[in-house]
């Protein structure tokens, strides 16, 4: 993995407008600051490399050196990326009612994690009014502040950073795939530290094709809604096609035409629709309310889902095959799209030392997954 400095940070990745606000630079040292979904440089560093380059997303992110660290294999460019098993799921008895958003899979999990000390601490993305906040849970019941879903750019691993600065060492973390990139990244402990240790001891990636620009959303909605009355967001599944928002005095729908130009750069490159780097993926099922989808791709994540199913902290039967074809095709849609825009920006397998690969992945894969079919 090729790993440089902040100004290299800003130039590659600030700069290109691909940030997307991920935190995995925040926290680290004093420098890097994200404040409504903007993260910025505050003072300057000359550092040749780094900690906020080498954790970042958008930038030399090699797909082989990666797949190679976490799976201990190439990178084969799979639509949904590897799993064990695919289950449809939704919380549990175990959990109390509303306190989630859809099936509640991903506050099941690190409810119970929390609640059988399998981790030390959750870090989990929250929100005051359409500003995403990151933070740290430490008791089963503190994860229900951070159940709803959030369209919006989330700062949520500078929560990692400091939990690492604070001593917690068996931290869950749930995450878009961007921010499982960073932690996976962060894991591989790609500055080579001797004295590294890997406080991470499980992952929960979420679907996600795009994020919203923070400031953006606020500035569209500012004579629509009041912020401090939102409750909820949500994006239903196709053929819906619009962006719900939930307050205290009822619901507004936004054509998603009128956000789609609020997504950050930095999506329209990602190959991932899955968190293919975490243990256990979720996102909704399609056609079921109430409902989520779970790739669980690692021992850990089966010995988790199948204990908290036992334990009544989730319910989950078999996965529809159709939903499961449906889910394939879009993730290879969006993989597809990702790797030839990185191609046609010149971020794919760089060479130039003026300008860095956003994306590195072996030649014949790439091309593979532009071939690929969709249907």
């Amino acid at each position: 993995m090729n790993v440089y400095g902040p100004d290299a940070l800003l130039k590659n990745v600030h700069e290109k407008g691909l940030c997307v606000g991920c935190g995995a630079c925040v926290d680290l040292c004093p420098y890097f600051k994200n404040h409504k979904g903007k993260t910025a440089m505050l003072f300057p560093c000359d550092l040749p490399r780094g900690r906020c380059h080498a954790h970042c997303p958008k930038t030399e992110v090699d797909f082989d050196a990666l797949s190679l660290k976490m799976w201990g294999t190439p990178y084969a460019g799979s639509p949904l990326g590897g799993y064990g098993r695919a289950v449809a799921a939704k919380a549990g008895k175990k959990m109390p009612r509303g306190l989630f958003q859809a099936g509640g899979v991903v506050s099941a999990i690190m409810a119970f994690s929390l609640s059988t000390g399998r981790v030390d601490a959750a870090v989990l993305t929250g929100r005051k009014g359409l500003g995403p906040t990151a933070g740290l849970a430490t008791r089963p019941d503190d994860v229900f502040a951070f159940a709803t879903s959030k369209y919006t750019a989330a700062p949520t691993i500078a929560a990692l950073n400091r939990g690492i600065r604070e001593g917690f060492s068996r931290m869950g973390v749930v995450g878009t795939p961007c921010q499982i990139t960073a932690v996976s990244q962060l894991r591989s402990n790609p500055l080579e530290s001797a004295d590294f240790t890997d406080s991470v001891c499980l992952t929960v990636g979420l679907f996600c094709n795009w994020a919203l620009d923070t400031r953006k959303l606020i500035a569209l909605l500012s004579d629509r809604v009041d912020v401090k009355k939102i409750l909820k967001t949500d994006i239903p599944p196709p053929p819906a096609d619009i962006f719900q928002i939930e307050t205290e005095d009822g619901r507004i729908d936004i054509p998603l035409q009128d956000i789609r130009s609020m997504i950050p750069g930095g999506c329209r490159i990602c190959p991932d629709m899955t968190s293919e780097w975490a243990d256990i993926s979720v996102g909704n099922l399609e056609g079921e309310p109430g409902w989520n989808t779970v790739l669980i791709r690692t021992e850990k994540g089966e010995e988790i889902v199948s204990d908290a199913a036992e334990k009544e902290w989730l319910f989950t039967r078999e996965m529809p095959r159709e939903n499961l074809v449906h889910l394939n095709r879009a993730s290879a849609k969006k993989k597809k799209t990702a790797v030839m825009e990185a191609a046609a920006r010149g971020l794919l397998n760089t060479q130039s030392k003026d300008a860095h690969a956003a994306l590195r992945m072996d030649t014949d894969t790439a091309e593979e997954i532009i071939g690929k079919e969709e249907g």
